[in-house]
């Protein structure tokens, strides 16, 4: 089984006017591919990019539609999931479990009150930043930010998050927004897409004292598949299901098993990766097997590290 915390799917089927579906499609991920990988639950992020989109929440609440749109037409195999005990009732009823979030803190707009009405309207999960400062604070854009926090509005952001009852989302921010997270968060956070910058020098990645501190706190971090995380080298460089090896038993070796997700990014990278889609994620599944790991840690790594968060946190 399997939870992916973070995939871009929505925003290529809206960037090609709505002519690939859900369903099917010629992308990393669709509900045909989720089935072959035995996923029970999907993370659908919302992702703007503000150097291209005049009006964030607009774009945002545009592929939100488009979200909706698609699971009323597959909803004898799909359905929204806003909780644990949703996943848990999709799952009775064989269906997968689509989960929202928002890559781009910038939607919100600067107002809390539109942070409540994405909750109102599903969204259970923010990326706070991308790569650009927002009104939240600042990424990790090649370290330029790196020790740049959380601006006041996005420390009532955290607050409020905790509060509602959504994931706080870390991958993309500074490292100082990082231990700001840490620092005000009395709830489990996560950095849905990141890996490990002691094994792949990137300003996404987390460094050890980072995976440790984000353990402490009860979150998890998802494995991130695509190249430029995964292995040093020209960007065209094949990321293989031996990096993603090295990079979790690094994860475990410093943080421990509890810490551990995979959060793929499928459909939101150049998709440099021996994977092809989500249906072969089994691979690494045998991968992990053939290097020690047993099954009770492959099932913690694949979706039940993450439903624990999500049945905490939401």
């Amino acid at each position: 089984m399997l939870i992916d915390l973070h995939c871009d799917t929505i925003l290529k089927c809206h960037m090609n006017g709505g002519k690939r579906t859900l369903a099917s499609n010629d992308l990393c991920i669709d509900i045909d591919k989720l089935k072959k990988a035995d996923s029970i639950a999907q993370v659908f992020a919302l992702y703007v990019d503000m150097e291209t989109q005049e009006n964030p929440m607009q774009n945002c609440l545009d592929m939100l539609d488009l979200f909706y749109n698609e699971l009323d037409k597959n909803k004898d195999r799909i359905a929204f999931a806003a909780s644990f005990e949703d996943i848990q009732r999709n799952r009775a009823e064989n269906k997968l479990s689509a989960m929202l979030s928002i890559e781009e803190g910038a939607a919100l707009n600067g107002s809390l009150a539109n942070l409540r009405n994405f909750y109102r309207l599903g969204v259970r999960l923010i990326t706070l930043l991308w790569n650009y400062p927002n009104q939240l604070g600042y990424p990790n854009h090649q370290f330029q930010y790196k020790d740049k926090g959380l601006t006041e509005f996005g420390m009532e952001t955290v607050a409020e998050m905790n509060r509602l009852g959504m994931l706080i989302d870390v991958s993309h921010l500074s490292d100082g927004g990082f231990y700001d997270v840490a620092r005000l968060s009395d709830k489990p956070f996560i950095a849905s897409h990141s890996n490990s910058r002691a094994c792949t020098m990137h300003s996404r990645n987390l460094t050890d004292d980072m995976i440790k501190l984000l353990a402490e706190k009860g979150g998890v971090m998802g494995l991130n598949i695509e190249s430029f995380f995964l292995c040093p080298g020209e960007p065209t460089t094949v990321s293989t299901i031996e990096d993603m090896v090295r990079h979790l038993k690094h994860i475990r070796n410093v943080g421990g098993i509890e810490v551990m997700a995979v959060g793929t990014d499928f459909d939101g990278t150049n998709h440099t990766s021996e994977l092809a889609d989500i249906s072969e994620i089994g691979k690494l599944a045998e991968a992990l097997n053939k290097n020690g790991f047993s099954q009770d840690e492959i099932d913690k790594i694949f979706y039940r590290n993450a439903l624990r968060v999500i049945k905490d946190v939401l």
